[in-house]
């Protein structure tokens, strides 16, 4: 029980690993033994981030790369192919969102969403399939960690359609995937996070206490909350769980039914 959260000699790719939930959760992994690499396409903020938290024996390798095209995730997969041959932990984490009003809500600003949150997953795990079956074993199965949100779950009040759409659509790919691959000893699950602080959640970021109050727990998420479930899932923890997704959200899914603070 005392290494049930081990990561020690794992290797992880952590998608958008450069700032936000995907930072949140390399700087967890690193800290329970896994050698990553994170991803991004800001070559810049890519390797800031890896140098920073490459310390004390931990290791963070930046991969910048553009994954928002087929080729792209193919491109990424051949660098982890080419530099370890099998990979333990992926983490579907990049993704982008847009909000317009209904009428004007413009195409691009589907397809880019739709294209960075559902399709690259699919294709990105698609081509590291190999690198995976490689590290997968009965005692100790590959995973990979599909970053959704609660928005794909429940509404939010921002004209976000194809953001709402995408995530809705990962968690339920999250469980085709998840059932196809499991007989290989590779188990895909998600989180969907709720009011964390990051470019993508300003909301969180700039007006904290106000979302903290909508929140039953009643205070926004933090750096460890994130990790700690991604711990649990890539690790020993997380070994019988398959296709389910998480929210990681301090009970806002079910707010309207929360009681108010005594």
């Amino acid at each position: 029980m005392k290494d049930l959260f081990s990561l020690q000699g794992r290797v992880a790719l952590v998608t958008g690993g450069s700032r936000g939930i995907g930072r949140m959760i390399t700087a967890g992994f690193l800290e329970y033994g896994a050698k990553v690499y994170i991803c991004a396409r800001k070559k810049e903020q890519c390797d800031a981030t890896a140098a920073a938290l490459t310390r004390q024996g931990r290791e963070c390798i930046s991969l910048p790369q553009d994954i928002s095209t087929v080729e792209g995730c193919r491109a990424l997969a051949e660098q982890i192919m080419q530099r370890e041959g099998k990979l333990d932990i992926l983490v579907n984490n990049a993704g982008a969102a847009w909000g317009a009003e209904f009428d004007a809500f413009p195409e691009h600003g589907w397809d880019k969403v739709m294209n960075l949150n559902v399709k690259s997953p699919f294709f990105l795990t698609q081509a590291l399939h190999p690198a995976l079956k490689a590290a997968a074993s009965e005692d100790r199965p590959a995973k990979v960690i599909n970053i959704a949100s609660i928005d794909g779950i429940r509404l939010n009040p921002l004209e976000t359609y194809s953001y709402h759409a995408s995530k809705a659509a990962l968690i339920y790919l999250t469980k085709r995937v998840a059932a196809k691959l499991v007989a290989e000893r590779i188990l895909v699950t998600a989180i969907a996070p709720g009011p964390f602080a990051s470019d993508m959640n300003r909301a969180a970021r700039d007006h904290a206490d106000a979302v903290a109050a909508r929140t039953p727990l009643r205070r926004i998420g933090r750096d460890e909350d994130m990790a700690g479930a991604a711990i649990y899932l890539a690790s020993r923890a997380g070994d019988y769980v398959v296709g389910e997704t998480i929210a990681v959200d301090g009970g806002l899914t079910y707010a309207d039914l929360a009681p108010g603070p005594s």
